[in-house]
C-alpha cells in the first residue's frame, strides 16, 4: 500500500555516508579517497568511453578536468553522489546519485549513472541501483524516477529490467552537447516497491549466482 496522504509529512533529504550491500558498498563521493580509482575505471586504459555518450559531461582527457568534475559533484547535496566500491577489491568502480530531490512531495530520482567496464553487466551494477532504490523508499519517498535520453537504448532497457514503468516522452526536453534530447520518463511507486524489491533480492541471492551468470533473470525473479 502507498503512504496514506492524510498522514503525509514529507521525507528527509538523503544524507547517508555509507550503504552496505552484498557485492558492493555505496560511499558518499570523496574525491580525495576515490578519485584515482574512478579515473582509472572511467577514463583509464580499457575504459568504455561510450558511457559518456548520453551524459551532459565527459569524457575527460585531462585529469585536472576530471578532478574539477568530481569536486563539483561532491560539493552538492542534489545530486547526492555515491561512489560504488567493489567489496572484493576495495576499489571504486563507478558513480551514481540521487537527484531531483523533492522531500516535501516524496519525489526522488536515480541518475548520473556512470559505471566503469568492470561493473557493466555484473551483479554490482544491479545491486547499486537496488541499494539506492531501497534506501529511497526506506526514507519514505513515494515516487522514484528514472529519466534518460530517448536515443539511449541501453538506459531504457535497464529501466524496464529494474522494474520501472514507462510514463511517456518529453519531446525537445533539452539540448545536450549540441544535440536535441527527447527524454523518456520512468518511475517506481512506493506501493510497487515491495514486489520489485523482493525480485531484486531473489536475483542477488547466492543461489541465483553462478560463475557463468544468473540462474534466473531479474524479470523472472519478480514473478
Amino acid at each position: 500500500m502507498s503512504t496514506a496522504l492524510a498522514d503525509w509529512k514529507g521525507a528527509p533529504a538523503p544524507s547517508a555516508p555509507l550503504i552496505e550491500g552484498r557485492f558492493i558498498r555505496l560511499e558518499k563521493l570523496d574525491p580525495a579517497r576515490h578519485g584515482d580509482a574512478l579515473f582509472h575505471a572511467l577514463q583509464g586504459p580499457g575504459a568504455d568511453l561510450k558511457l559518456w555518450d548520453y551524459l551532459p559531461y565527459g569524457p575527460f582527457l585531462e585529469r585536472s578536468a576530471f578532478n574539477d568534475w568530481l569536486n563539483n559533484h561532491a560539493a552538492h547535496s542534489d545530486p547526492y553522489f555515491f561512489s560504488v566500491i567493489d567489496k572484493a577489491t576495495g576499489q571504486a568502480q563507478g558513480l551514481l546519485g540521487l537527484m531531483s530531490i523533492v522531500p516535501a512531495q516524496g519525489r526522488i530520482e536515480i541518475g548520473h549513472v556512470t559505471f566503469g567496464a568492470p561493473m557493466q553487466r555484473s551483479p554490482r551494477s544491479t545491486e547499486a541501483v537496488y541499494l539506492l532504490a531501497k534506501h529511497s523508499f526506506e526514507l519514505g519517498y513515494r515516487r522514484l524516477e528514472w529519466k534518460c535520453n530517448n536515443a539511449n537504448a541501453r538506459s531504457k532497457y535497464a529501466a524496464e529490467r529494474f522494474g520501472f514503468s514507462y510514463e511517456g516522452l518529453f519531446r525537445q526536453h533539452m539540448v545536450v552537447k549540441g544535440k536535441n534530447r527527447d527524454t523518456a520518463w520512468y518511475s517506481i511507486l512506493d506501493g510497487e516497491w515491495p514486489t520489485i524489491g523482493a525480485g531484486f533480492e531473489r536475483w542477488l541471492a547466492d543461489d541465483n549466482q553462478t560463475a557463468s551468470g544468473q540462474v534466473k533473470t531479474l524479470v523472472e525473479c519478480r514473478g
